[in-house]
């Protein structure tokens, strides 16, 4: 199905890749990371515009988060027990439950492009809890731009070396994440000194 797909990259990219990045968000399986690197290296080649290439795969994560949201609100949690009718599912959504009620925002903006497979079910968890949509939408457009910035730019910028480019992306992100984490700990440390401080 992939080699499919990244043959009608060249003729369909815009909205095959838009399509893509919208099925990926409602937990279809679908190449979505290797068509924004292809869709990228085109891009490099002259056959695409990056800026374009960004905004389609941009636009259709965007409105699959918002389907995905909105299922999870109509759906509400006897929608979530329907979708962990099987283990792997199961574990999923407890994952994407549990990033919305330790992290919240945080866990909706590293469940776009950090921790991926969790996505998708974090927008039916965020719809299903009543979590607040302005919030949704913010960090969930914030996460998904981080996420097609990184495949469309290393695609461009590997000039289609898919291989390459998707090495390089998981170093990025292991990077990142550690950077995040890093800047994480030192928030909570200096949180928990003024805290010690005031009470003293």
């Amino acid at each position: 199905m992939t080699d499919w797909l990244l043959a009608l990259v060249p003729t369909y990219g815009l909205w095959l890749l838009a399509s893509v990045t919208f099925l990926a968000c409602l937990a279809l399986p679908v190449p979505c990371s290797v068509l924004m690197l292809t869709a990228g290296g085109f891009a490099a080649s002259g056959d695409l515009v990056l800026w374009e290439v960004i905004a389609a795969a941009l636009g259709g994560a965007v409105i699959g988060d918002q389907v995905g949201y909105q299922i999870g609100v109509r759906g509400g949690h006897p929608l979530l027990a329907r979708l962990s009718a099987t283990p792997a599912r199961e574990k999923l959504v407890l994952r994407a439950l549990s990033q919305m009620e330790k992290r919240g925002a945080v866990g909706i903006f590293f469940t776009r492009w950090l921790i991926t497979p969790v996505g998708p079910w974090a927008n039916f968890a965020a719809g299903a809890m009543g979590y607040p949509w302005t919030a949704f939408t913010i960090w969930g457009l914030l996460g998904e731009a981080v996420w097609v910035g990184l495949y469309c730019g290393l695609g461009y910028g590997f000039a289609g070396n898919i291989e390459a480019a998707g090495d390089m992306a998981g170093s990025v992100l292991g990077i990142i994440a550690g950077v995040a984490a890093m800047l994480g700990f030192g928030w909570w440390l200096v949180a928990n000194l003024r805290q010690d401080r005031s009470g003293a």
